[in-house]
């Protein structure tokens, strides 16, 4: 794509530089060398007639017209990958069986359009697809129960799955509209609401205790809930304050008018969302699927996220 000098790889050349602030980030994202991707950031450049990127900065920071210029490439390349996952028919013919897991995140909106995309590929082949927890679904990638699954990495990731990354998604702290109390304030277990918990066998459960350990944050455990939508439900009821991501924060939709999303103190904490297959299935069919999802997640999870919670910028991306 050509218009006025501007190239789609030097659009995506310039998200990932804009993501990373890394010339080396940028080339591994994008598959290019180093002089290549600064390459295409001089020629986006001259084409545009503006600096985007300050190059006298460690990490590169944006312009405020490189900002300005990312929020409108950045919508359109996600309605590019959008219109490619929706309409793009992969070669698939050749399966006569496919078994596919995913959390249960996306069962309101991705997993549908994923499961459709799919379909127009897999004919004559028999297709399974299930959701469940994280854990659940790694353990039945490992033990052959299941050719594939899109799931939260576990900690440390298992040396006997491939995996192929989706998005980076960040831990964000939820309170009730009415109870808007400060992050320090809950971490230290000094306001009146107590922390909702996730179920103590969800993965989420056990990354979110893995941070409050390292924030030194004790909490009393009153409530330990696995339904999301639930514990959604009853921090909108202002029962109490919760974490989850802003995944789970989107799907929550509902509540969204009695909910406050508020970063979470420290440094970065965040899960890891990705494909994970055994080694005998790597190759173009989870590639093709990973990339199908990839563009999903992009314009239906990730865009409408930042643009109700701009500070999410730079935490919730495609990785």
């Amino acid at each position: 794509m050509h218009i006025k000098g501007i190239s789609l790889r030097g659009l995506e050349v310039f998200e990932a530089l804009a993501r990373s602030g890394s010339v080396a980030q940028a080339a591994q994202e994008t598959g290019l060398s180093q002089p290549a991707v600064s390459q295409q950031m001089r020629n986006l450049e001259k084409a545009l007639g503006t600096k985007l990127v300050d190059h006298s900065r460690r990490p590169m920071r944006l312009t405020p017209s490189g900002k300005s210029f990312l929020r409108r490439a950045a919508a359109a390349l996600s309605e590019l990958r959008l219109a490619t996952a929706e309409v793009s028919v992969m070669d698939l013919a050749h399966l006569s069986d496919l078994s596919l897991g995913i959390i249960d995140d996306f069962d309101d909106d991705l997993t549908p359009r994923l499961a459709l995309i799919l379909a127009e590929s897999l004919q004559g082949c028999r297709f399974r697809m299930l959701t469940d927890a994280s854990h659940s679904l790694l353990e039945m990638v490992s033990t052959d129960k299941l050719h594939m699954a899109i799931a939260a990495r576990a900690a440390p990731a298992s040396d006997r799955l491939v995996e192929y990354k989706l998005a980076n998604d960040p831990f964000i702290l939820i309170t009730p509209a009415e109870h808007p109390y400060d992050p320090a304030t809950l971490l230290r277990g000094a306001a009146s609401l107590p922390f909702l918990r996730y179920s103590s066998e969800q993965l989420i459960a056990q990354q979110i205790e893995s941070y409050l350990k390292l924030e030194g944050a004790t909490l009393p455990a009153r409530f330990e809930i696995g339904s999301h939508l639930a514990l959604m439900a009853m921090v909108a009821r202002g029962i109490g304050w919760a974490i989850t991501t802003p995944a789970g924060f989107m799907r929550a939709a509902r509540f969204h008018d009695r909910l406050i999303a508020q970063p979470l103190p420290g440094s970065g904490a965040a899960r890891q969302i990705s494909l994970f297959t055994a080694p005998d299935w790597s190759g173009e069919v989870p590639s093709d699927i990973a990339q199908a999802m990839r563009g999903l997640m992009d314009r239906r999870m990730i865009v409408p996220a930042l643009e109700k919670l701009p500070w999410l910028d730079g935490a919730f991306h495609l990785s």
